[in-house]
């Protein structure tokens, strides 16, 4: 078995979303932008985690994602089958036919043994857990959502030269003494 980008970039992004909101929803552009995932890729995992009732979304100025639920009711299996990342070593997907028609393959009680123990640990981890792990580690969390600004916050006045004539008698007489 091996956890795909998915999965990683799914508990990444929850933890993300779990440090910071506190200080109202978050919206996938920051948490794009700390965690350098592809915003796309985020709107496509979030869609899942919402309709698996892992994440609401409030819509509009100021919206964003929260948690549906406590950080301490979701484990990183709940995370990882809610965007549907499988959770199997076995070749035949648990469905013993790792031979095809011949049957079940001879490590296959080996493969399906370690399914059961990952999800039992990755069902034993909670996200608050893993915030809880960050924030020990020190992580700072910003007062202030990072927002790039496009316009300045003060009007940047300069004044304009312009040699034309402004109005129409001005151009009328311009012409005139030519």
């Amino acid at each position: 078995m091996r956890l795909t980008t998915k999965g990683r970039f799914a508990v990444t992004a929850m933890i993300d979303l779990a440090l910071r909101q506190s200080s109202g929803p978050v919206t996938l552009a920051a948490i794009s932008q700390r965690q350098q995932i592809s915003l796309s890729y985020l709107e496509q995992l979030f869609g899942k985690l919402r309709r698996n009732e892992l994440v609401e979304s409030t819509r509009g100025p100021g919206g964003g994602y929260t948690l549906g639920r406590k950080a301490g009711e979701i484990t990183v299996a709940d995370i990882i089958v809610s965007v549907d990342e499988p959770i199997d070593a076995t070749q035949c997907g648990g469905k013993e036919n790792c031979l095809g028609e011949g049957g079940r393959c001879m490590t296959h009680e080996l493969w399906a043994s370690l399914n059961t123990r990952m999800v039992e640990f990755l069902d034993s981890v909670t996200l608050q857990k893993l915030v809880d792990d960050q924030l020990a580690k020190g992580v700072q969390i910003e007062s202030k959502p990072m927002v790039k600004r496009a316009i300045s916050p003060m009007p940047v006045a300069k004044p304009i030269r312009v040699n034309a004539p402004n109005s129409v008698f001005a151009l009328g007489s311009m012409f005139a003494k030519s």
